[in-house]
């Protein structure tokens, strides 16, 4: 299954919306991958096994299950998350990347690649379309609290 959405950052119409930098953004994206339980619900902990200028290699731990996956990061501009299937969970992939096609707007677009089939049957659509929607929700989760984030400390402070 693969599934794909933009989420806006900026709104130069909005003026409630508060302004994020790239840089920023950027930085909150980097603690989401160095810290992922403050951002991911049921998540215990987190151990990075190793860690080159631009890789990551986690082991997840939630409760009695461990996911392993690899991190790359695109300075400033792309977190890729490599998930490896195992019996218990669902392999695939997610690709945050920052998008501004100009000055004043600031996107960030997740993509995600799953060896979830292809639905075939009515049930198995229904399963897909509750699984997109947890994904956007968690997306939504994710930028809400890397604004939380940006808020309580001076930009460049997230390290």
């Amino acid at each position: 299954m693969n599934f794909e959405h933009l989420i806006q950052i900026n709104d130069p119409l909005n003026p409630l919306v508060e302004t994020l930098t790239r840089e920023q953004l950027w930085e909150g994206l980097v603690l989401r991958a160095e810290q992922p339980q403050l951002f991911v619900l049921g998540l215990d902990t987190c151990t990075i096994l190793s860690r080159t200028e631009d890789t990551l290699e986690r082991e997840l731990h939630y409760g009695q299950v461990t996911v392993r996956d690899r991190v790359t990061l695109q300075t400033n501009q792309s977190v890729r998350y490599d998930i490896l299937a195992t019996e218990t969970y669902v392999g695939g992939s997610l690709t945050m990347t920052i998008e501004q096609p100009d000055e004043l707007q600031l996107f960030l677009r997740f993509e995600y690649s799953t060896t979830l089939p292809v639905a075939d049957d009515e049930d198995a659509r229904q399963t897909q379309e509750i699984v997109k929607s947890a994904y956007r929700e968690s997306d939504i989760d994710t930028v809400r609290l890397i604004r939380q984030y940006v808020q309580g400390k001076e930009p460049g402070a997230l390290h």
